[in-house]
């Protein structure tokens, strides 16, 4: 494609991997310094003397790619902080059993979970060491005492935690979530732990904070209701962190959680309506540049305000690129200038590259500069309106075919109706972007009129209601799709082939695409025969029980709980999905379980475990039995012992104890996750 003889394509495509192999692999960061200083130096002096044959000479093409592909890989090196010296892991031997005094400075505030407030904080001292790095601050709820502020300094001593892993299949990795982010370790502590100290001095998010702050107090003077301020925060602040559960789900079942999420869309309208504010400089000396400068100036301005959240600063970064080329007038291709923008993020913050909302993101921009206009083509209609309104739906339906694989995948789910709700809302989003920028303004000055907070609060009414409408159609909303890693690649490969033949048909491309279409069936088929095992699994469950047999692809859930509750258990969706399972059956919990020539004997709360037909070969405890482990252990022998989340927890630390005297095998859910036994 000519899209690829752009040099800028190719360096971000070359810088990609790069990224990936300094995220999988640990490199020495001093020698992969060396490497890439080396050759950027080896590739100049090549440079300065043969330019003429400069982009001919597969050699140089070799150093090029050398070159990027190093840069990547120090980018994402030097971004992880466990190697710098003055890490808190370098300082101190991280256990969960020793308390160590810190310093810690509040960096970001998250969405709360139910029994905890949730910061991101960075290190400033550990054990009078300075030091850095970042960590999860959970606080107990506590209605008495205000949320920390952003800046904030506290001082606690306490124990560092390994952030939790999932401990059932298939369930959310908040643990390499955070990692991602170069956060490994929390703490959790009640709120009379830590001493609470103000900022010394405010740096650019702490600023930003405050003036959040004070319009969100501004606004609250007005009655707004606590769902419309939450929608306002997140339009126009870039905070989703009061947005209720109820009304997220509405518009992600809606297919407008984009709209909640300060980005490209939002971004593109702000600098439309920057530019209009603007176009009268045109007529001054030196005009253009005052306005590009006043335009950026006001963008980046805006995503300070918003919180510099990943989302904000990619869509800035990006319409950064095109608004200089759009203001000095430079032949650009679009291709092009897309890639400056991944390129310069990937550089200076190469995590993003696992960011969902980044792949999502920028999947969409391509599609839609790929796809919409073929779209729009298929169809010219004479009236103006009708026309717009067609322009809307061929956008929406080119970024939802973008990001499709991407949300099979990710969410496992895809709103039918997500064309009907970006018709209605998308149309009227500059003008609740606009009325809101005003209505922000005005509550900052504290000369916002009554009647403009009514009317506006009305309109975010209307939002929320159409939204929950929508996402009352249950029947369009398709859920539970099970979609992996293998779907996924053959999907895109096989749209982009479907994309290149429509533009340039050809037999070449057309064998292309049947090869991608075979390999995919027989990798399905593939698939299908290692998913036809069975398997008996112990799932993790707080204070229940829940076991299951897998044959094939039927599953049979035995547990108290009746088949409703089972299904608003949400790591057993999470499970019947990956595996692409179907249950057929919810059964109470037996004493017996036979498998695969093994005995597993069940002991719950009676402690009856008198066994004379047979010897089991794995015992479960459940609902904590009062049994004496070592003697139940010299009685029947066995080759396992498991327990669930259902005992409590000095029932398993004492049993612990006593398997390690035995030098018996051991497994607890609670600290290994779900016991799992294919045959």
């Amino acid at each position: 494609m000519r899209a690829l003889n752009f040099s800028m394509i190719k360096l971000t495509i070359y810088l990609i991997p790069g990224i990936l192999a300094g995220h999988y692999f640990q490199i020495d960061a001093q020698s992969i310094l060396f490497l890439t200083l080396a050759f950027l130096i080896i590739l100049y002096v090549l440079m300065q003397l043969f330019k003429d044959r400069f982009d001919r000479d597969h050699l140089f093409a070799l150093i090029i790619f050398i070159s990027t592909l190093s840069t990547g890989i120090l980018t994402e090196t030097f971004h992880d902080q466990r190697q710098f010296p003055n890490h808190y892991s370098k300082k101190i031997r991280v256990t969960e059993e020793t308390k160590v005094d810190l310093k810690l400075k509040v960096r970001e505030i998250l969405k709360p979970g139910r029994f905890h407030t949730k910061y991101i904080v960075e290190i400033v001292q550990i054990d009078r060491h300075k030091a850095n790095g970042k960590l999860l601050l959970n606080i107990e709820k506590d209605t008495l005492n205000n949320p920390l502020l952003v800046d904030q300094i506290v001082y606690t001593n306490a124990q560092l935690e390994l952030i939790n892993s999932p401990l059932n299949p298939h369930q959310f990795n908040y643990r390499k979530y955070m990692s991602r982010k170069y956060i490994y370790h929390q703490l959790s502590l009640p709120r009379n732990a830590i001493y609470e100290f103000p900022a010394s001095g405010h740096s650019i998010f702490g600023l930003a904070s405050i003036i959040r702050k004070k319009i969100r107090k501004n606004l609250r003077r007005f009655n707004f209701q606590p769902a419309e301020l939450s929608i306002i925060n997140a339009l126009l602040l870039g905070q989703r962190q009061d947005i209720s559960e109820a009304v997220y789900e509405d518009y992600v079942q809606a297919g407008a959680i984009h709209i909640l999420a300060v980005s490209g869309l939002h971004i593109g309208i702000i600098l439309l309506i920057l530019q209009s504010i603007f176009k009268c400089l045109d007529y001054m000396r030196n005009g253009k540049l005052i306005r590009i400068a006043l335009v950026l100036i006001f963008l980046w301005s805006y995503a300070i305000l918003a919180g510099l959240s990943a989302s904000v600063v990619r869509a800035v970064t990006m319409f950064t690129v095109f608004a200089i080329a759009m203001n000095l007038k430079r032949p650009t291709n679009v291709y092009n200038t897309i890639a400056i923008s991944i390129f310069m993020l990937l550089l200076f913050k190469p995590n993003f590259l696992f960011d969902v909302g980044f792949q999502l993101s920028y999947m969409a921009v391509l599609a839609i500069v790929s796809f919409e206009p073929p779209l729009r083509r298929l169809w010219n209609p004479r009236f103006k309106i009708v026309r717009f309104f067609w322009r809307i739906l061929s956008v929406t339906l080119a970024a939802q075919l973008g990001v499709l694989p991407l949300s099979l995948y990710y969410f496992h789910q895809f709103p039918g109706l997500f064309f009907v709700s970006n018709l209605v809302i998308i149309p009227f989003l500059g003008i609740i972007l606009g009325f809101g920028i005003l209505i922000i303004i005005l509550a900052l000055l504290n000369l916002l009129p009554q009647f403009l907070a009514l009317a506006y609060a009305t309109i975010i009414q209307l939002m929320n209601a159409f939204v929950a409408w929508i996402s009352d159609q249950e029947a369009a909303v398709f859920q539970n799709i099970s979609f992996t890693e293998t779907d996924l690649i053959f999907s895109y490969a096989l749209i982009i082939i479907i994309f290149i033949i429509f533009q340039k048909a050809s037999f070449r491309y057309l064998l292309t695409a049947l090869i991608v279409i075979i390999s995919f069936q027989l990798i399905l088929i593939t698939d299908k025969k290692k998913n036809s095992d069975r398997a008996f699994i112990v799932f993790h469950k707080s204070r229940k029980s829940i076991l299951g047999s897998k044959n094939g692809k039927k599953l049979s859930i035995y547990s108290n709980l009746d088949m409703t509750q089972l299904n608003n258990e949400k790591f057993l969706t999470n499970f019947l999905v990956g595996e692409d399972l179907q249950l057929i059956k919810s059964d109470s919990i037996k004493d017996f379980y036979f498998f695969d020539h093994h005995k597993l004997l069940v002991i719950d709360s009676l402690g009856v475990y008198k066994v004379d037909r047979f010897k089991p070969d794995m015992i479960l405890l459940r609902n904590s039995p009062k049994v004496n482990l070592k003697r139940l252990i010299d009685s029947l022998n066995p080759e396992l012992i498991i327990w669930d989340g259902s005992n409590y927890t000095t029932y398993q630390k004492r049993w612990e104890r006593s398997c390690k005297a035995k030098k018996i095998p051991f497994h607890q859910t609670g600290k290994k996750g779900a016991y799992i036994y294919r045959y």
